[in-house]
């Protein structure tokens, strides 16, 4: 199915087009403190790759990491399929980033005119993930890199986002971009080893409602299970800042074998000379 095949049928189901907001974590909404330290985490790490270069961030939602990435990038784009998402991030950074609707399948620069491409959190709702990294592979310069982070499929109590596609762990991420000319390195973070009591006991109960079709879609229904399983909610920033959490080098992962430890999953990608 076809992106403009996908949007004509949720239109078709309801009455409206799809514009992620619902599975979106979108600025001033309340959070858990993981996931502002995930969003903060995920960004930081990318700044290492980023430093001096000229930065595209496909799927950028309502931009919570641009200004972190601007601050060392010589140079930053952004996009997102959603306008409607989009407008939070324009309102918040006016004319300091360049912010463009466009299809990440598509996107609007010239051959070999930038160094990063960066996509988190969302190369599961792309209904083609091989026609993105092609397109990756002809925007970027040689030597470029795409930055992925994604949810890890292979935990056991794992839940697929609503709208999405296909999920990628490890061994499948590596073999996408092998077959698309790009070497790449996978790094976890967000050790499920470490997390709170409360977490490891309910991880098990996840897994049932998961299976058994009753977890909550959207933002909103999700936020009552953060409640219960987080505790104390906060908001989500505009724009994250280094005091924000402390960062910790996440964890090198072979390719060779399924992660089953961490809740997310980075890749560094480098395309072939």
């Amino acid at each position: 199915m076809t992106m403009n095949e996908n949007i004509e049928k949720e239109t078709l189901t309801n009455n409206k087009p799809l514009d992620y907001i619902e599975v979106t974590e979108m600025a001033g909404e309340d959070v858990s403190q993981e996931q502002v330290d995930r969003i903060c985490h995920r960004y930081f790490w990318a700044q290492g790759y980023c430093e001096g270069k000229d930065v595209i961030e496909v799927a950028c939602g309502s931009g919570q990491g641009l200004g972190c990435l601007a601050k060392v990038a010589n140079k930053v784009v952004a996009g997102d399929y959603s306008d409607a998402i989009l407008n939070t991030a324009r309102s918040h950074y006016q004319e300091r980033i360049k912010l463009m609707q466009f299809d990440a399948q598509n996107m609007p620069f010239e051959d070999h005119s930038y160094d990063v491409i960066i996509i988190f959190e969302a190369i599961y709702y792309l209904p083609e993930a091989e026609k993105f990294m092609r397109e990756c592979k002809r925007v970027l310069r040689p030597g470029g890199m795409v930055l992925i982070a994604t949810a890890n499929k292979d935990l056991y109590d794992f839940n697929p986002s609503p709208h999405s596609y296909t999920y990628y762990g490890v061994r499948e991420l590596d073999s996408l971009l092998r077959h698309c000319g790009f070497t790449s390195s996978f790094f976890g973070t967000v050790d499920t080893a470490q997390v709170s009591l409360k977490q490891k006991v309910f991880r098990p109960i996840k897994k049932v409602v998961v299976a058994s079709g009753l977890m909550p879609k959207t933002m909103k229904g999700k936020k009552l299970l953060k409640r219960f399983v987080f505790g104390k909610l906060i908001k989500m920033p505009a724009e994250i800042e280094a005091e924000m959490t402390s960062y910790q080098v996440p964890t090198v992962l072979s390719s060779e074998r399924p992660d089953t430890r961490h809740k997310v999953i980075y890749c560094a990608a480098t395309l072939k000379n």
